[in-house]
């Protein structure tokens, strides 16, 4: 095409085709993938059937990796391990519906639907990390909605988002209305696992908000999705003083700021008075009328929880108080398994010697 041709109009339409183009791909993809999953689905059911009523032997799997591969060579998804798994992926939403009973049958019929939208990467790898179909379900669905890539997925199972989130104690209930109350609620975790900063065990307020400012891709991620940063330090202007918030953030999602306070030491009352304060000015001199009601969050080392729960009562500003945590505490099995600093210092000094 002759480049006088070329005009803004034009390259307008080819960027919009361009968009379209990607969009059928994208949905085409999608739907191969859900006809995969699906007939995985089947294929694991009838794995599971023959092996129960027919006497085929244990090499029956390898025997059907070996057909398929030698029938469909350029196709992946045959080897004796993945047929194995999806063995195991059928089995284990098996067991789910067993135990759950015939009241759940119309829960475990959308659950089941959710599978066939994930990759299949992703269903191995909650299948391994996962204990019951519950916690399963969970993670399925958190994929879908925020579009996990398969380690993202996996850290987030790590980090056991599943029993973390929404365990926050709020005031959320009394101080916002529904549904925002539970979708705030939901936003929370207990405790916030900051295991990618490496500092002190005497750390104070700025050497952690420094960190987290640091590794803000990493902070985002443990977060949740939906927070925008916005600053540190931001500062109000009350009267004639002038007060600094530790961070500041917007919730897209919530469509409101999100006020964070930091604290190294034990949940104190009167750190819910300060930041009900901070919530307020920012809800008097940032927040518009299109955002909703601020929400502040405090993070603490260790808290009381009936001394949270008493010191929030009559705070009518929404307000969620939450621990972190630098590193996630080993199981004592494990613990009782690794060596001192003693031992560590004794091997290197023989080490040395040597």
């Amino acid at each position: 095409m002759d480049s006088k041709l070329v005009t803004t109009e034009y390259k307008q339409w080819l960027g919009g085709l361009k968009d379209r183009l990607r969009q059928v791909q994208l949905k085409a993809a999608v739907q191969v993938n859900a006809a995969l999953m699906e007939f995985y689905w089947e294929l694991g059911t009838e794995i599971i059937e023959k092996q129960k009523l027919a006497t085929w032997g244990t090499g029956f799997i390898k025997q059907l990796s070996h057909d398929l591969m030698n029938e469909f060579p350029d196709m992946k998804g045959f080897s004796t391990a993945n047929l194995q798994y999806i063995r195991r992926w059928r089995s284990f939403y098996s067991e789910g519906e067993s135990k759950c009973g015939t009241g759940c049958a119309t829960f475990e019929q959308a659950g089941i639907k959710s599978l066939f939208q994930i990759p299949w990467g992703h269903n191995r790898v909650i299948i391994s990390k996962c204990e019951s179909t519950e916690e399963a379900y969970f993670y399925v669905q958190k994929t879908i909605e925020h579009n996990w890539s398969r380690n993202v997925l996996q850290h987030q199972i790590e980090s056991g988002l599943f029993h973390r989130e929404g365990k926050a104690i709020t005031n959320f209930s009394t101080a916002l209305p529904q549904p925002q109350s539970d979708l705030a609620k939901q936003m929370l975790k207990d405790p916030y696992t900051f295991d990618f900063l490496t500092l002190t065990a005497d750390h104070n307020e700025r050497d952690l908000e420094l960190g987290l400012i640091d590794h803000i891709t990493k902070f985002l991620l443990e977060l949740g999705a939906g927070f925008a940063y916005i600053g540190r330090q931001k500062q109000l202007q009350v009267g004639e003083r002038d007060f600094f918030i530790d961070l500041l953030f917007y919730h897209t999602r919530l469509h409101c700021y999100v006020v964070i306070e930091l604290k190294t030491g034990d949940f104190e009352p009167e750190y819910a008075g300060k930041l009900n304060f901070y919530v307020k000015a920012v809800d008097e001199q940032i927040r518009t009328n299109r955002d909703e009601p601020t929400i502040g969050i405090l993070l603490c080392k260790s808290r009381d929880k009936v001394v949270v729960e008493y010191a929030l009562s009559d705070i009518h500003k929404p307000i969620g108080v939450s621990e972190y945590e630098l590193v996630q505490s080993l199981p004592e099995d494990l613990k009782s398994n690794l060596p001192t600093i003693e031992q560590f210092e004794s091997e290197f000094r023989g080490g040395g010697d040597e």
